[in-house]
């Protein structure tokens, strides 16, 4: 998958053409990424936030299933090609000084985008008002799928 070589985008241009033109000129950090935050297209939850580089943009844009650069991997990542709840892109939009992008999407299959079998990422919060080191309180009480059923673990991937 990472075979091909990789793609580019223009150069942005002065400030009012990034921010006001018509033409995607992405900007990456320093890393060669860009945030991409990522929401239910129907409902609009959040439900995770990730990392592209060009390649991954491109084929996202090309193609129309969300494909992401994992930093602890280091390789293209195509969301749920292995869970079979792959991201089928609605809408994808660039922020205005176009470092950040957000992919509006259609889950398949268990409708999760969790690696840990959770419809988002996003499945606890923070208490506010309190103590900083108060506990994490579950928003979604089951995941909807079994990561051990689905990766062979208990979890999807590892974390640096």
């Amino acid at each position: 998958m990472t075979d091909t070589p990789p793609r580019s985008f223009p150069a942005p241009g002065d400030h009012d053409a990034l921010e006001l033109g018509t033409q995607l000129t992405p900007r990456f950090d320093a890393a060669g990424l860009i945030t991409a935050v990522v929401t239910d297209a129907v409902s609009g939850e959040v439900l995770m936030l990730a990392h592209m580089n060009a390649e991954a943009l491109a084929r996202t844009i090309e193609t129309g299933i969300a494909t992401y650069w994992s930093r602890s991997r280091r390789s293209l990542w195509v969301k749920g090609e292995t869970s079979g709840n792959r991201q089928l892109v609605a809408e994808l939009r660039v922020d205005c000084d176009q470092d950040a992008v957000w992919l509006k999407v259609r889950v398949e299959g268990h409708g999760a985008s969790c690696h840990r079998g959770y419809r988002s990422c996003f499945y606890r919060a923070v208490p506010i008002g309190g103590p900083a080191d108060a506990p994490l309180a579950f928003v979604e009480a089951d995941p909807t799928f079994d990561p051990a059923d689905v990766y062979g673990s208990a979890c999807g991937h590892k974390h640096p």
